[in-house]
């Protein structure tokens, strides 16, 4: 497994680290000012865009299919979820927002970390094969659960918050990898 000796000069290196600031800034925002947070589908386009990258293209319409209100209200219950088990509140989290059309557990995932940064990272298969050494390219929820308990772990480790850890990762692989 990854040491965090090893991704700490990369804290902050990603490539789309000033796009990952400012949508993260953008939806604490939008955390403050809405009553019950949810994702408009202006919104959900601009994650996924922000997931995606020149691919968003291609898969445009495997999202268009879901309509302006029941992404507000999918969005929004899933939001709201809370419970003292935070694997169990992740759980319900992860498959009330997968039931919007397309969306699978990484998009999901990447939903969940632009607005809840402190303790949501975008599962990949880059930090996926940095933290348990093996190769994996499909993701189940049962997966995403145990990626976040190791990537919380060395946040904790760390002292950073979880989704610098799981970006310092992926800058980390993308590195070795070149």
């Amino acid at each position: 497994m990854i040491t965090v000796a090893e991704i700490a000069p990369l804290r902050g290196q990603q490539i789309d680290y000033s796009e990952t600031e400012r949508l993260k800034a953008k939806f604490a925002r939008l955390r403050a000012e809405r009553e019950r947070l949810y994702l408009t589908t202006a919104e959900f386009q601009e994650i996924l865009q922000w997931k995606f990258g020149e691919r968003m293209g291609e898969l445009e319409d495997i999202y268009a299919v879901n309509p302006d209100e029941i992404i507000r209200a999918i969005t929004e219950l899933a939001f709201a979820i809370t419970h003292p088990d935070i694997d169990y509140e992740l759980e319900i989290r992860m498959g009330i927002l997968c039931s919007l059309r397309g969306v699978t557990v990484p998009v999901a995932s990447a939903l969940l970390a632009l607005v809840f940064p402190e303790k949501y990272a975008v599962i990949d298969f880059r930090v996926w094969r940095q933290i348990f050494d093996e190769e994996q390219w499909a993701f189940s929820i049962s997966d995403y659960l145990r990626y976040v308990r190791e990537i919380r772990y060395l946040a904790e480790e760390s002292g950073w918050p979880v989704q610098e850890v799981d970006h310092a990762i992926w800058e980390y692989d993308r590195r070795m990898s070149e």
